[in-house]
């Protein structure tokens, strides 16, 4: 007989957070892919840029969103695609810094969109990969 006190769990709002997250991402990275040069010149504050292609990096995003919603209906057997999804949003804000940021000028819609959109969806993600490794190993202790 197992202690209830050990059983790890994993509700629901945790699986909410994970669609959030894709669903966060996949629309940014859709904005970058099909609405780059728009989404940089109001991030530039009006400035005129250079014609950069936002695709790649929009494309890789949407990719990265979708990774992140579908480990949310198996979070114990994706595992992987959480910790995916925390890589990808680490090579999204790098990607960013040193592609973007000579570009547009530092100002609050800039930092927003990096803290904000890339970097601050680590923290959760990774609480919740935990949550999800805790779980994938309490089941294979069951299985034993």
């Amino acid at each position: 007989m197992t202690d209830e006190s050990s059983i790890p769990v994993f509700g629901m709002p945790l699986r909410g957070a994970l669609l959030l997250a894709g669903v966060y991402s996949f629309i940014w990275g859709a904005s970058f892919k099909w609405f780059g040069p728009t989404v940089l010149g109001w991030m530039s504050a009006g400035e005129q840029l250079e014609n950069l292609s936002t695709n790649a990096y929009g494309t890789f995003g949407m990719l990265i969103g979708f990774l992140l919603f579908l480990s949310a209906f198996y979070p114990f057997s994706w595992v992987y695609l959480i910790l995916a999804g925390i890589v990808g949003k680490l090579i999204s804000a790098a990607w960013f810094l040193v592609v973007f940021s000579d570009v547009i000028a530092w100002n609050k819609r800039s930092i927003f969109y990096l803290i904000a959109n890339e970097l601050i969806w680590l923290i959760p993600l990774a609480f919740i990969a935990y949550k999800a490794i805790q779980g994938r190993n309490y089941l294979k202790t069951l299985g034993q």
